[in-house]
């Protein structure tokens, strides 16, 4: 285009459109530009400290990357505050170049924007900051890329605020919209990759709800298409694609590292390369006046693999909005690193953690535990602390959904608080079945004392060998596994601050496990040569108690599906409980028959007693059972009130 006559015949305004290509083209190169004297300022600070040679960036911004390279590694101090390096004076002419360029752009649409932003870049010349020579003070470097309002103006700030007003010139005269992008200057293959873009982000964007951000600009400059997207609000966090053919390049700047990190993660299926994380200083950005800058590399011998790497660079933007808010906010509730994988899981399932943020976060859940769990959750406690990592982890990724349903859908915020209170009581409800689990693994080894008791009677009624000792050793194994399960539990029960009543069946099982040891030992000293019919009273009784382990097996699994409002369960539940009583009302009939008999029969001592004893144990065994029985409808009753 010939520029000078048609600036000649006044119609500057066609021009318009190139000229904002070319000074964000020029931002691309300034940033680069200072970036190389920073780094230049470390290594001649820092010799040995290992130097970016920004190769990378130099390419996506179309500057020569040997000289930028050269440039850093030949940097050296000159006296204790001068900095030398080869090429430093056309560098200074080609950043004051660049910044020309855009003030050109911006004066083209506004004269008065473009007056001021001259006037800014003549004061910092008069200062001497930008004076082309081999070397320059250390302290120019701080004031040249510094962008703190409180140090005065800056050739930074300066750029900062032309980069803003040419992003609002590009929307502002952009030819026309494609598909929610501005965009001018393109060529027509570059429309599909624009297309790609724009349709991976517009399938995500609702998710940002009422965030500002996201805003696209793509144009053609310097040989390849640019696609530039500010994500938020935030100064530092910007995201620019550069598309040569099928060759694509992503710059992405962030104050925070962990979520510069986070975003690399959702690339994980593209054969990507990304360049480390290299953190980057300058003064007003970040906490610490840094920020991280990330490079990713993406070529492809198809254009739908192309596109398709593009738009999930589209779809991935809305996550990064707040990313940082949400991740604080989970780390009240779950471990750091849970709560990265928390938000990633957001971002893979396309609900994201805006709609949380939006309802209020942690307001939602400290509501939910409130209202659903006040003595079961103390105040300041951790979530994965009351119901477990692992339920704790599911319950916020179904807080997160419910969030972003909810808003979708439009339903109100009630609805949601309830949702996610409901969602509370299920996992705490769930917590409670896995301490009942325990509780079934203890009557699953009560079940085995019973049947190694029955198998020995059984062998003394048939006239064969009983090894008591033997008999001893192994249910000893059993009972002392029963007492770890017993104490592992009762701890379970205080750190998770469940039900009382959970305790008690604990406690009931495990008195009902050490009767039946105890029995086990009183049966291992019966005298060999037995009456028969005193064995065959006593297998009566084992078969009692057998009976009431299984009922008592079967109204703890019933149990524990009771909280899912199964009806039926509830009535297995309960009619154990029943049969738990029956079986105890037997076991004393059985254990009375048997003392009558001993008593009638004039057996002698050793005899007489240990079959007294051992009917008394086992009786007794089922008298916890029975308790455990009443315990357990107390815990189907509140279930079933809930």
């Amino acid at each position: 285009m010939k520029t000078q006559i048609i600036e000649e015949l006044g119609q500057g305004d066609i021009l318009l459109p190139a000229l904002v290509a070319e000074g964000l083209a020029a931002n691309d190169r300034i940033k680069v530009r200072m970036s190389a004297l920073q780094e230049a300022a470390h290594h001649a600070q820092e010799p040995g400290r290992p130097a970016s040679n920004l190769g990378v960036e130099s390419q996506t911004a179309g500057i020569a990357a040997a000289g930028i390279a050269a440039l850093i590694g030949g940097a050296h101090l000159v006296g204790k505050d001068r900095l030398a390096a080869p090429d430093l004076a056309k560098l200074m002419q080609e950043i004051a170049d660049d910044a020309a360029t855009m003030i050109r752009a911006v004066a083209a649409d506004t004269a008065s924007e473009g007056d001021k932003a001259q006037a800014r870049l003549d004061a910092i010349r008069a200062a001497g900051l930008l004076d082309a020579t081999g070397e320059i003070a250390m302290s120019r470097i701080a004031r040249l890329t510094g962008v703190a309002e409180t140090a005065g103006d800056s050739l930074h700030r300066l750029v900062m605020d032309l980069h803003k007003q040419l992003n609002r010139l590009a929307a502002s005269c952009s030819e026309e919209a494609l598909d929610g992008a501005h965009v001018f200057g393109l060529h027509s293959e570059d429309r599909a990759a624009v297309a790609a873009f724009m349709k991976g982000l517009n399938g995500t964007r609702d998710l940002k709800f009422n965030h500002p951000g996201l805003d696209t600009v793509a144009t053609r400059a310097g040989g390849r298409l640019l696609i530039q997207n500010d994500i938020g609000t935030t100064d530092a966090h910007v995201v620019v694609i550069a598309v040569k053919k099928n060759a694509v390049t992503v710059t992405y700047t962030d104050v925070h590292l962990a979520r510069a990190k986070f975003f690399i993660s959702l690339f994980d299926e593209f054969d990507a390369t990304w360049s480390g994380l290299d953190r980057h200083t300058a003064a007003g950005l970040g906490e610490d006046d840094s920020f991280y800058l990330v490079t990713g590399q993406f070529e492809s011998t198809h254009a739908a693999d192309r596109n398709e790497f593009l738009a999930a660079a589209g779809a991935a933007l809305v996550f990064l909005i707040d990313w940082n808010k949400a991740r604080k906010l989970l780390r009240t509730w779950v471990a750091k690193d849970d709560a990265a994988r928390i938000l990633e899981w957001a971002a893979r399932h396309r609900i994201g953690h805006r709609g949380f943020l939006e309802l209020g976060g942690n307001d939602l859940l400290g509501s939910a535990v409130r209202n659903a769990a006040p003595s079961r959750i103390g105040f300041g406690e951790r979530l994965d602390q009351a119901l477990g990592r692992t339920a704790a982890i599911d319950f916020l990724r179904a807080s997160l959904r419910a969030s972003t349903e909810a808003l979708l859908a439009g339903r109100s915020v009630r609805t949601v608080r309830d949702q996610i209170e409901a969602d509370l009581m299920r996992h705490l409800d769930r917590v409670d079945g896995a301490l009942l689990a325990a509780v079934l693994r203890q009557i699953g080894l009560a079940q085995d004392l019973v049947a190694a008791i029955a198998r020995h009677i059984a062998a003394l009624r048939a006239g064969q060998a009983a090894d008591g000792t033997l008999l001893v050793q192994r249910c000893g194994a059993i009972e002392q596994k029963a007492d770890r399960i017993a104490l592992e539990s009762r701890q379970e029960v205080d750190r998770l601050n469940a039900r009382p009543l959970i305790g008690q069946l604990i406690d009931r099982a495990e008195e009902a496990v050490d009767e039946l040891e105890q029995a086990a030992f009183i049966a291992s000293l019966m005298p060999a040569r037995s009456d028969h019919s005193l064995l065959a009273a006593l297998a009566e009784l084992c078969a009692v108690a057998a009976t009431a382990t299984e009922v008592a097996a079967t109204g703890v699994a019933a149990a524990m599906d009771v909280p899912e409002g199964r009806r039926a369960d509830s009535e297995d539940a309960l009619s154990a409980v029943t049969r738990l009583i029956d079986a105890e009302h037997a076991a004393d009939k059985c254990e009375r028959a048997t003392t009558a008999l001993v008593f009638r029969s004039g057996f002698d001592v050793a005899t007489s007693l240990s079959v007294i004893e051992l009917a008394r144990a086992i009786e007794r065994a089922t008298d916890r059972f029975a308790a455990f029985g009443h315990l357990l409808r107390r815990h189907i009753m509140i279930d079933l009130a809930a």
